[in-house]
């Protein structure tokens, strides 16, 4: 049997002009066509797409774990804030004595009485170490919890209350002050990053760009892990985990590998989130937002990729403009969408493509 290629050649030109977009366009949509224009790209309009784009990597993840696996998680919440925190303490840590307080110490640890830095703030002041543990304390975590969850056999919708259960029990740890993680507040008033001022507007297009490329990165590889052996025995877990265990695979393995990547790229997208946005705190890792990343994905279409992408800028569209012009109907709507997508679009967006497509050739032909 021929191998099937990793990217066809419209793909790669699809890919060609998304990297064209972000490196080269947006950069100079904002920076260099003045305001008032047309086509000039608004600092608000940056800050809106680079942090859609972190969703729409968070969305890919939850794709990767249940569109593919086949496992459906309500706590990718979860990864996304221990990602965005880790980044957070390394810019609490560059605002030096410039806080409100002239310390050394952030200033809700001043306001808190701490006289030194928690053993877990260590690490924090090297970005090197930094960028290491965006990766490492979410795809930790999920590796011990899906390795005892997973070897105990523990699936659909128990899995889902299990992983729905960590989240909130984080969120109520990260509530605690005595924790060293800013309690209620979190971490906000950040004011530079590698040195530079973090609020100019060439520092935002520097973050929008890593966002961008980030996200084409997260595509390529989910595309090589679903396109290979690994990618076809996750289909296999699946339809029929019974049948491939009769086989002779071991579920495990791919199973723990493929939730640790999809935590992984959580945790990469809220570190590169929170410059961004400004704060992190608690309510990143809230069942609501967890069940959000849920939704994205199954309105773009599980199993699909491009789908779940596409999913993440659509209903995060929506959600921008309803909650300013209608902030009342906005849970209402995301209730009245899912619903909808999972009676009459079980494959989403990305299914509803795929049968326009379908007609047309029908049509041609």
């Amino acid at each position: 049997m021929k191998p099937q290629s990793f990217l066809s050649p419209r793909a790669w030109l699809l890919v060609a002009c998304a990297l064209l977009l972000i490196c080269v366009l947006a950069p100079v949509l904002n920076l260099w066509v003045p305001e008032g224009q047309v086509l000039h790209l608004s600092d608000y309009g940056v800050a809106l797409l680079g942090k859609f784009m972190c969703y729409a990597i968070c969305a890919l993840a939850m794709d990767l774990i249940w569109g593919f696996a086949g496992i459906l998680s309500l706590g990718h919440g979860l990864f996304f804030a221990l990602g965005g925190y880790v980044m957070g303490m390394h810019l609490m840590r560059q605002i030096g004595r410039e806080g409100q307080y002239q310390s050394t110490l952030p200033d809700f640890m001043v306001f808190l009485d701490w006289k030194t830095l928690p053993w877990h703030w260590q690490l924090s002041d090297s970005f090197l170490a930094t960028l290491v543990l965006v990766l490492a304390v979410p795809g930790g975590l999920a590796f011990v919890f899906g390795y005892f969850a997973f070897r105990s056999r523990i699936k659909g919708v128990y899995f889902s209350i299990i992983t729905q259960a960590l989240t909130y029990a984080a969120m109520l740890l990260f509530f605690r002050n005595e924790t060293g993680l800013g309690g209620n507040n979190g971490f906000t008033d950040f004011k530079r990053i590698l040195g530079q001022p973090i609020h100019t507007a060439q520092t935002r297009m520097v973050l929008f760009v890593l966002s961008g490329l980030a996200l084409v990165g997260c595509y390529l590889l989910a595309r090589w892990l679903t396109r290979s052996k690994f990618g076809r025995v996750l289909q296999a877990v699946r339809d029929a985990e019974s049948r491939l265990m009769f086989c002779g695979y071991s579920p495990l393995p791919y199973k723990l590998c493929i939730w640790t990547v999809s935590a992984m790229m959580c945790g990469l997208a809220g570190a590169l989130y929170v410059p961004q946005v400004g704060i992190i705190n608690p309510s990143e890792m809230s069942v609501a937002n967890s069940i959000e990343i849920a939704v994205w994905a199954a309105v773009g279409g599980r199993g699909s990729l491009l789908g779940p992408i596409a999913g993440a800028f659509a209903v995060n569209g929506a959600k921008s403009w309803l909650t300013v012009s209608a902030p009342e109907f906005w849970l209402y709507f995301l209730g009245a969408l899912f619903i909808a997508v999972t009676l009459f679009l079980p494959q989403g967006l990305a299914g509803l493509v795929s049968r326009f497509s379908s007609l047309r050739k029908a049509g041609q032909a």
